[in-house]
């Protein structure tokens, strides 16, 4: 890879959780502080529907501003919003709900529409919030599937490889379904990146993401090397159980 990941290990998947919201916490801050709002994207999936359910207590969502925070989504089931597979729907329910986040802060990816027209209309929220071609989003949440997956960039398919769209509907056909989701082109230009992944169970290809040969291809997330910002792997000790971490920066 050639953006070197910084590496955090935790103890366990509590301490990942921890870790996780209050990194978000000083994204948001500095990021008020330096440009005046927040512009962040969230991850579905099971690992990080508990970090925003700790970002929702009291004594975390008193420290970000949320009338200055911006919500977009890395990807999104092409189902309603009120489906039980949609990523809009567990993060309104763990935490955008339950904070004092204005409704035309949320930037929801229209799931229930045409893929394509809702991949359009996603990147055309994207740069109207920013008023320019190639937004620069103050931190990307992702996570990675055991296929080396992140968002919706999956093996093979050619969202990986694209170079001019920000978003894009995906027809991914290992799960014979619709997705949209994020580009490289809108993830590398982030000012920060963190990747989260905890349990034994994504060990080995956390270990061939990050020390396995450069093959995009075949594990997207590698794909995923922010020019100008800073690239973040959160993990758990078990997650983590199979890199030598030799030319990463690390605070273990």
């Amino acid at each position: 890879m050639n953006t070197t990941p910084i590496l955090h290990v935790v103890e366990n998947a509590a301490d990942l959780v921890s870790k996780a919201a209050d990194f978000i916490v000083s994204c948001a801050r500095e990021a008020i502080e330096q440009r005046g709002r927040f512009v962040v994207a969230l991850a579905g999936g099971g690992t990080p529907k508990p970090v925003y359910e700790r970002l929702a207590l009291p004594d975390l969502a008193g420290r970000i501003d949320w009338e200055k925070t911006h919500v977009f989504f890395g990807d999104e089931r092409c189902v309603p919003p009120a489906d039980e597979q949609s990523n809009f729907r567990m993060a309104r329910e763990a935490l955008l709900e339950r904070v004092p986040l204005p409704e035309a802060n949320i930037h929801r990816m229209l799931g229930e529409i045409d893929p394509e027209a809702a991949a359009l209309a996603s990147e055309q929220e994207l740069k109207g919030l920013f008023r320019c071609e190639r937004p620069a989003l103050d931190l990307v949440l992702l996570g990675i599937g055991a296929d080396g997956h992140t968002a919706s960039l999956f093996p093979g398919t050619a969202a990986v490889r694209e170079r001019e769209r920000l978003v894009v509907g995906q027809y991914v056909d290992k799960l014979g379904a619709w997705r949209v989701t994020f580009t490289p082109v809108v993830l590398d230009a982030a000012r920060a990146v963190l990747f989260l992944a905890e349990g034994s169970g994504k060990a080995g290809v956390v270990h061939e993401i990050l020390e396995g040969a450069y093959r995009p291809d075949v594990l997207p997330s590698q794909r995923v090397q922010p020019a100008a910002g800073r690239l973040h792997w959160l993990l758990d000790r078990s997650a983590a159980a199979g890199l030598r971490t030799s030319g990463l920066a690390s605070d273990q």
